[in-house]
């Protein structure tokens, strides 16, 4: 067991995608940002079966200096709690095989636009995988 690293993660990805490592790379960097944003601005992020972050607040409490002794005020922050989803917590239990997928190379590929901006290629779902609410 070790640490992955987001770049190896999305060198992972790549690998498994076929998608060229400068867009993966961009379109993880966006995901992030987009989760920390939606987070700072106190939204709920719920990812079916993966699972569920969402920020809580902590008040203020008192604590204790463990060297003077001395109590001290620690002031109210935000946390963020994740929540793991099903299939997560059943993966982590060991009650479903772990098989990487290996996707499908795109047919159509995404391309960088003449001012720098990812132009991203996207199908239709097929109507058996359209979720509706």
């Amino acid at each position: 067991m070790g640490t992955v690293t987001k770049k190896e993660l999305i060198d992972r990805i790549t690998e498994s995608t076929g998608v060229r490592r400068l867009d993966v790379k961009r379109v993880v960097q966006e995901f992030l940002d987009q989760v920390t944003h939606n987070l700072a601005d106190g939204n709920r992020l719920e990812f079916r079966d993966f699972g569920v972050f969402e920020v809580r607040e902590r008040a203020s409490r008192v604590a204790q200096n463990p060297r003077t002794l001395e109590r001290v005020t620690v002031p109210p922050k935000r946390t963020v709690r994740f929540k793991a989803g099903r299939l997560m917590r059943d993966t982590l239990d060991g009650q479903t095989a772990r098989k990487p997928k290996k996707a499908a190379p795109a047919t159509t590929p995404n391309h960088t636009t003449h001012d720098g901006q990812l132009e991203i290629k996207t199908r239709p779902l097929e109507p058996s995988r359209v979720e509706t609410a």
